[in-house]
């Protein structure tokens, strides 16, 4: 992985962040960071994990009665009643929409049987998505000790949940309507930024302003993440245009396309072909170049069977490691049979010729 900030420095310096990532969804490369693994509060962006859940875990037409655990919730709120019945969906909207803190606790209850138990949940998929700079104590992101993530985990996050059609659907809403309730998204930037489709905006004063952003353009994503960012609208415009203007996802390897050929000692044939068991692809910058290298030690010893497991080629760009391939072996390489010896030369001249 590149880990050094590869926006154009004026652009760094500008931004108001503390931490703050930028990832292309379609590659997995990192295209900005800083401060990208410091663990810090994380507000209301703990709510992408909640919604995640239920979507994976709940029917969104059922039917919840809010339970009394759930209403008076202090921080952002839908005013819940005890009692009302709403649906998951209802409830998810209120959540991320206009980030209510009961509807998230509705939630956890309906989903985990307590907020405690729901926690286990969010803990349980955090090690499962390899967040492993965050924990989870409450569904919604009340300051809580021991409650924390970072830009890195929830960008980790985000793009995990941008996956599931009906996490997207919600957090792309603009404006809904629940019972009485008229619904406006938090998130600006669904109508300032081109293509932008998410995710959740978090705020406490000790935490500071928070916002994991999404946007896609000509079926590349990108999500970006800032942590106690005082202009985080404008960090955001920032960082998704330059990632989307500064790099191009480039397939670098075809599957089944043949990358180079390796010797075959004592083998029927001198070489063999070295063929990719999957595609590459990876976010370039005009400027940049890169290279493979195939497996060590350049050669392998007869016999060999096509399709057989090949090792990997590893994929450097500007000299910098950034991922590997399978391959395996175009065709099959019979080992070389020596000439059997007559039995009176065997006998004879010691089984010389």
């Amino acid at each position: 992985m590149l880990a050094a900030i590869l926006f154009s420095p004026c652009a760094a310096s500008a931004l108001s962040a503390k931490r703050a990532i930028v990832v292309d969804g379609q590659t997995g490369r990192v295209l900005y960071e800083k401060n990208a693994d410091e663990q810090s509060l994380i507000a209301s962006t703990t709510k992408i994990m909640t919604a995640l859940i239920v979507c994976e875990q709940c029917n969104v037409l059922d039917r919840v009665a809010i339970p009394k655990e759930a209403v008076g919730i202090e921080g952002s709120s839908i005013y819940l009643r005890e009692g009302e019945i709403l649906t998951v969906q209802e409830l998810l909207y209120g959540m991320m929409l206009h980030s209510g803190n009961d509807a998230a606790v509705a939630l956890a209850i309906y989903c985990g049987g307590t907020v405690e138990g729901f926690a286990e949940l969010m803990n349980d998929k955090a090690h499962r998505l390899g967040m492993k700079d965050s924990h989870f104590v409450n569904p919604n992101g009340l300051d809580a000790p021991g409650h924390y993530s970072t830009a890195r985990d929830l960008a980790t996050l985000a793009s995990y949940a941008m996956e599931n059609p009906i996490f997207a659907r919600t957090v792309s809403a603009k404006t809904v309507t629940v019972g009485e309730r008229s619904l406006r998204n938090h998130n600006k930037l669904l109508w300032q930024v081109e293509g932008a489709d998410g995710v959740k905006t978090g705020f406490t004063k000790a935490a500071g302003r928070i916002l994991v952003s999404s946007a896609v353009r000509q079926g590349r994503r990108i999500v970006a993440v800032t942590i106690n960012a005082p202009d985080d609208w404008n960090d955001h415009k920032s960082l998704l245009e330059q990632g989307f203007s500064e790099f191009t996802p480039q397939t670098l390897v075809q599957e089944g396309q043949c990358l180079g050929e390796l010797a075959v000692a004592g083998g029927t044939a001198g070489v063999v072909k070295l063929i990719a068991a999957e595609s590459f692809c990876y976010a370039m910058r005009d400027s940049e170049s890169w290279s493979l290298k195939l497996p060590d030690p350049g050669f392998v010893y007869a016999p060999v069977v096509q399709r057989q497991s090949a090792g990997y080629a590893h994929i450097y760009v500007d000299g910098v490691p950034v991922g590997k391939i399978a391959l395996f072996y175009g065709e099959t390489v019979e080992q070389q049979q020596r000439p059997e010896i007559p039995w009176y030369k065997r006998l004879f001249c010691g089984g010389k010729e």
